[in-house]
């Protein structure tokens, strides 16, 4: 199933189309994004496993962003030996 998710980042709103792998299990909807590894959720109906999607999209890419950021300042960053 592929669903347009909308979700702000920021003050931003951004719209992004992304496959999401939906189904039911035990009474709830659960919701998996393939491309965001470790991207899973549940909602009690369909509307709300949508929420709790963008939810989980949101939060994963701010992680990936700031892991990004880390990685860019420790490539900054460089460990010499000097000697006095």
């Amino acid at each position: 199933m592929i669903e347009i998710i909308n979700f702000f980042q920021g003050t931003k709103k951004r719209q992004m189309k992304i496959k999401v792998i939906i189904w039911q299990e035990d009474g709830v909807w659960c919701g998996s994004v393939p491309a965001l590894p470790g991207c899973h959720t549940w909602g009690e109906s369909y509307d709300h496993l949508m929420e709790m999607l963008k939810e989980a999209i949101e939060a994963w890419l701010d992680v990936a962003n700031e892991k990004s950021n880390l990685e860019k300042e420790s490539k900054l960053a460089k460990e010499i030996e000097i000697s006095v």
